[in-house]
């Protein structure tokens, strides 16, 4: 993927950035962000518009329009709502936006949303960074910026926005039960300065006040220790079935075979008894944060 530093084209004060790239190993995204863009032409044309007139109407330039239009770009949501109105399409390209959504975030990360979105109960433990889930925004976005080989600006941003998107699962009705182990050594990294730090810290708390939700803590001063081979995710279904991961086991790939499955659930087991309970673990967050 690429974009030119600043967003912009040079030469004029067209906006280069009504979207990301598509990824060329997404071909069910490919194939959505290929039929809206010839809705986009089909839409253009009937109104009488060249792709440089379309342009200077929303700001963007030629080029863009004609990536958009090629399938070669997905649109944000405030394009598909300008590009409607530009061409008088009645609501019918804005209506679109859905279908773009679903494929706007890499294909891992879709799939991964899907098992969230469908879960009733998710237990995790993370020893690197905190948990996915439990990220601010200001975090995420130090995270991602900070990999190497380095990410581009529009990957840095279309990541963090898938990340964001995931936690809509703290807002769903009726609430799956949620369940976080992070390694001390994951509180006290200081990534991405003293303030995102401290405000990541502030969210872990403000994030253990839910009901369905407990955060547990795993000192570095246990002499045992039964997450040592990496992070570990379980996820359980409301048809009785689980699919789970952990790091460096079975090629580090989902499992949901059941003799798999049973050491997954198993070590998060142990990992949970292991850790601080969620009462202590809150005292512990709350004594680092007020470390600094």
């Amino acid at each position: 993927m690429s974009m030119v530093d600043d967003g912009t084209e040079r030469g004029n004060d067209a906006v280069d950035e009504p979207g990301w790239e598509v990824d060329p190993d997404d071909e069910s995204g490919a194939a959505v962000v290929a039929a809206v863009g010839r809705q986009i032409k089909i839409w253009r044309e009937a109104a009488g518009l060249r792709a440089g007139e379309l342009g200077a109407l929303l700001g963007y330039g030629e080029d863009l329009i004609y990536k958009v239009e090629g399938g070669s770009r997905i649109p944000r949501p405030e394009f598909m709502d300008a590009v409607d109105v530009a061409v008088g399409a009645e609501g019918k390209l804005a209506a679109m936006k859905p279908d773009i959504a679903e494929v706007r975030y890499p294909k891992k990360i879709r799939e991964l949303a899907k098992l969230e979105a469908a879960a009733v109960e998710l237990s995790a433990y993370g020893n690197h960074n905190i948990h996915g889930l439990l990220q601010t925004e200001e975090y995420a976005r130090a995270l991602f910026g900070m990999r190497r080989p380095a990410f581009s600006h529009d990957d840095v941003e279309r990541l963090v926005a898938a990340r964001m998107a995931r936690q809509s699962i703290f807002g769903r009705s009726p609430a799956p039960e949620l369940s976080f182990v992070q390694e001390e050594v994951t509180l006290r990294r200081h990534l991405g300065g003293r303030m995102v730090w401290r405000r990541q810290l502030e969210h872990l708390l403000e994030v253990s006040e839910l009901r369905h939700v407990e955060i547990q803590v795993m000192p570095t001063s246990r002499d045992e220790h039964a997450g040592m081979g990496g992070e570990m995710q379980v996820l359980k279904f409301k048809d009785g079935s689980a699919v789970g991961r952990s790091e460096g086991d079975f090629g580090s790939r989902p499992v949901s075979d059941p003799k798999h499955l049973r050491i997954v659930e198993l070590r998060c087991g142990i990992i949970r008894a292991q850790a601080l309970n969620p009462r202590e673990s809150r005292a512990f967050i709350e004594q680092v944060l007020g470390e600094t």
